[in-house]
């Protein structure tokens, strides 16, 4: 606020000084001017007089030259060719009969010239704006009538109008910090709800938001980048949370039996070497179960972490390359792979997301698959959108099952093979991807999984 009265009062110097100097050049010129011209209405009358004087025409001419005085203000001398004053506006017309031959603006005047100037007089003990033009009849110079006027006046007239500039000039400042006041209050005002915002969200408010919708621009624009920002911690933190009840729920059921089968293992050990060597080796199985639990944990961990750059792949090269990878163990469980769609597709995702994405597909669809059936891998290109399926004959899943599927350690039964953590992959790297997994029953049986990616032309 205080910097823009500052800027308002410097341009209103800067503006105003000058004017200042300007107004008084132009006061003066006005009033020399009007000077002039009622100089050489009062000669034309004075004309008649000087050729002949009379005492008739003197007391009109003297009448004339006091009610000029009282109408302007001006004093009136008017003087013969040896310049003595014949009359002037003085009621007391003590000036009559004087010489004023001695002054520069007369003794210029009756030579034929006009003068005007400023200058000091000795008389009056004060500065004098003066205007003098000669008396002519025909070609010869009769006399000279001089008009003067206080400096001051013109001082006085000026004073006013800078007066009024003053005025105008506080009026502008005092209007410009009532508009930096309002403006300076509203920008503070969204600054303070901003940091209250920020105090809360510092504190462990995770619902602090900022007001996105008032404010200038870039209060607006930054109150969206706070928004974001606390939507991002929040969800990381959500993230977090989940993270650990998940990973403390699931570990703790493993970690246990793995615990009662060691403890029943030592009873066991010189009684019934045969039962020990039973329960080694199904707290190996617990082992094995906890081991894959903790790599699921830790890939979905960096996975929900990864801010990868989407990068330009063949969705269409990908899918049968990793199809041919998997070839060999789909022959031992007697299960066939084919590909169909298209032959290129260009899609945007981050750089192993695709293939994590259908060997996830591939995995469970081979787990499921009967011996002797067919898995179907298809990429399907559709407008903006580029889709890649992975087909299957197995068991299936209701549409409610398919949508809980993709949550973390779901599975469809309790003796279902792996950790359940999958498909929670999948659907992050989709997410990272700005893609979308689903699974959908397919009619008769099987599950139709699919991820759909943006397509680039």
């Amino acid at each position: 606020m205080a910097a823009f009265i500052g800027v308002t009062l410097l341009m209103l110097l800067v503006q105003d000084i000058p004017l200042s100097s300007y107004l008084r050049t132009v006061e003066n010129d006005r009033i020399v001017t009007a000077l002039e011209r009622d100089a050489f209405v009062l000669a034309g009358r004075s004309e008649e007089f000087l050729e002949s004087p009379t005492p008739a025409d003197e007391s009109t001419l003297a009448a004339v030259a006091r009610t000029y005085r009282d109408a302007g203000g001006a004093r009136v001398v008017i003087v013969d060719t040896a310049g003595t004053a014949v009359v002037t506006s003085d009621d007391d017309q003590s000036s009559f009969g004087s010489s004023y031959a001695s002054r520069p603006e007369i003794a210029e005047a009756l030579t034929g010239r006009i003068t005007s100037g400023e200058r000091y007089s000795d008389t009056v003990k004060t500065e004098l704006l003066y205007v003098t033009v000669p008396v002519f009849s025909g070609d010869r110079v009769l006399g000279a009538v001089r008009l003067t006027y206080p400096s001051q006046v013109v001082t006085d007239a000026v004073s006013r109008q800078i007066r009024l500039l003053g005025l105008v000039a506080l009026t502008t400042v005092l209007v410009a910090g009532l508009v930096g006041l309002i403006f300076s209050g509203r920008v503070t005002r969204q600054l303070k709800l901003l940091q209250g915002a920020t105090e809360r969200l510092a504190e462990g408010d995770l619902s602090a938001r900022a007001d996105e919708t008032s404010g200038a621009p870039e209060l607006r624009s930054l109150s969206t980048s706070f928004n974001l920002m606390a939507e991002r911690l929040n969800s990381l933190i959500q993230q977090q949370r989940t993270f650990a009840a998940d990973a403390s729920h699931q570990l703790r059921t493993p970690l246990t039996a793995l615990r009662l089968r060691l403890e029943r293992t030592r009873n066991l050990l010189h009684t019934d070497p045969a039962g020990a060597t039973e329960r080694l080796a199904a707290a190996e199985s617990e082992v094995d179960r906890l081991s894959n639990i903790v790599e699921g944990l830790l890939l979905l961990s960096r996975t929900e972490a990864s801010s990868a750059p989407l990068e330009v792949l063949d969705l269409a090269s990908v899918a049968q390359e990793r199809m041919e990878q998997w070839q060999a163990l789909a022959q031992e469980s007697d299960v066939t792979i084919v590909y169909e769609g298209a032959t290129a597709a260009s899609v945007r995702a981050t750089a192993l997301a695709p293939e994590q994405i259908l060997d996830n597909y591939l995995d469970n669809a081979l787990s499921v698959s009967p011996a002797g059936s067919t898995i179907v891998v298809r990429v399907a290109v559709a407008g903006a959108h580029t889709t890649l399926h992975v087909l299957d004959d197995g068991p299936g899943m209701s549409p409610e099952e398919c949508t809980r599927a993709f949550d973390r350690f779901w599975r469809a039964t309790s003796d279902h093979p792996g950790s359940g953590l999958g498909l929670a992959i999948v659907s992050q790297l989709a997410r990272a991807s700005r893609a979308t997994a689903a699974l959908a029953p397919r009619p008769g049986s099987g599950i139709d999984a699919s991820v759909t990616f943006e397509a680039v032309p």
